[in-house]
């Protein structure tokens, strides 16, 4: 009975001290794993690669408003902020020099009316006598010279009726000028919008020389904005019209806004040493939460594939501790588009070929044999050690 008892207590100490045997043996293959390299698996999911931008909110269309003509400003009908119709009255500028030179120009025109008139009674004097004069020379009762002179008399009186003719349409444009000048002085809406500048104030004089002075800026539709963002030449080949952007500003850190890539200009931008080109993206502000001026964080997606194959990038840089003779073979066994990745067995990593697609981010498109979901293959190490080959993690050299 005791024998027995002894028997249990023997084979259970055994076991335990088995079990302990392969735990530390395989805790230390373990860490000796973790050492060397890590391991990650092939996943199946949408993989997308993106450009990452920065630009600036704008309205798609903001009219500046200026004044043609000089003088104080009167009256100012509207405001920051203020919603706008085009024909609107927004402000007034002093009107009396204008008034004043509307009606100098109204007299100016008179007086050369009357004076045109007293030329065309003048020619129709010259006309009398010029008539009666050559009557008298049919009858040999004055000389040829006196006709000259009454032709010449006559011909003058046309002349000058034609110079007040002139005279009349000079002051008539002067009076226009003087009026256009007058109706300048009311500055009207040009569009349908909201004012989001006022660059002036009551009583503030503004000049107009070399060009018109800004008074309001407009915007047509705060609803429609845009954002101007400038992306480097290396990645300018990729992005193209109509693809879709997602973006996020610093006044909602937690929302992210959608839009589409409208435009890619042509004309490029250096900006230390580095050939940037504007992107102009069209994104919808139906509630009017995004404001003109706003930073953006732009994120354009410039291609897609969904439910495919991909692993980390890390696992196409990782190289194991292979000669060098190995390497080359290996090396000259891949094609154009294929890559290695390596899967861990009882002798070590062992290569499985494969063929790269979409490159993203984090992650590459990967197809071929033996490739499934799930299967467990070799990434770098994280923990700053160097690998088996002794060289630094994440050198590719295939």
């Amino acid at each position: 009975m005791k024998y027995g008892v002894f028997v249990k207590w023997g084979i259970g100490i055994a076991l335990v001290i088995a079990l302990i045997i392969v735990g530390t043996l395989s805790r230390q293959k373990t860490a000796n794993l973790g050492d060397s390299y890590g391991s990650a698996e092939v996943t199946r999911g949408d993989l997308v690669v993106t450009v990452s931008a920065t630009g600036v909110l704008n309205p798609l269309i903001v009219v500046q408003v200026g004044t043609q003509v000089s003088g104080v400003i009167q009256n100012l009908n509207a405001n920051f902020n203020s919603q706008v119709k085009k024909g609107q009255v927004i402000a007034q500028i002093e009107p009396s020099l204008f008034q004043a030179q509307v009606a100098q120009a109204q007299a100016s025109l008179k007086s050369t009316e009357a004076a045109r008139e007293k030329a065309a009674v003048s020619v129709e004097d010259a006309k009398r006598q010029l008539d009666r004069v050559s009557e008298l020379r049919g009858k040999n009762l004055v000389s040829e010279s006196e006709v000259d002179s009454a032709r010449y008399a006559h011909e003058s009186a046309i002349v000058e009726l034609r110079v007040r003719d002139a005279a009349v349409s000079q002051a008539q444009a002067a009076l226009q000028q003087s009026q256009v000048s007058l109706r300048h002085t009311t500055i009207y809406a040009p569009i349908d919008g909201v004012v989001i500048s006022r660059d002036v104030d009551v009583g503030q004089t503004v000049a107009a020389s070399l060009q018109a002075p800004t008074l309001f800026s407009i915007a047509q539709d705060l609803a429609q904005m845009q954002i101007e963002t400038e992306v480097d030449e290396a990645f300018i080949g990729v992005v193209r019209e109509g693809q879709p952007v997602k973006f996020s500003v610093f006044a909602y850190p937690s929302r992210t806004f959608t839009g589409r890539v409208a435009q890619v200009r042509l004309k490029p931008k250096v900006d230390s040493g580095v050939v940037k080109y504007i992107c102009v993206l069209h994104v919808n502000n139906d509630d009017f939460t995004l404001k003109p001026g706003m930073t953006a964080t732009v994120t354009i997606e410039v291609d897609r594939r969904e439910n495919v194959l991909k692993v980390p990038n890390a696992a196409l840089r990782f190289v194991p501790s292979l000669s060098d003779e190995r390497l080359k073979e290996l090396r000259a066994d891949l094609k154009r588009g294929e890559a290695f990745l390596w899967i861990d067995s009882a002798t070590g990593p062992s290569p499985l070929k494969v063929r790269t697609g979409l490159v993203g981010e984090k992650d590459t498109e990967v197809t071929g044999d033996g490739v499934k979901e799930g299967l467990t293959i070799i990434v770098p190490s994280t923990n700053g050690t160097k690998n088996k080959t002794g060289r630094a993690p994440g050198l590719r050299l295939f």
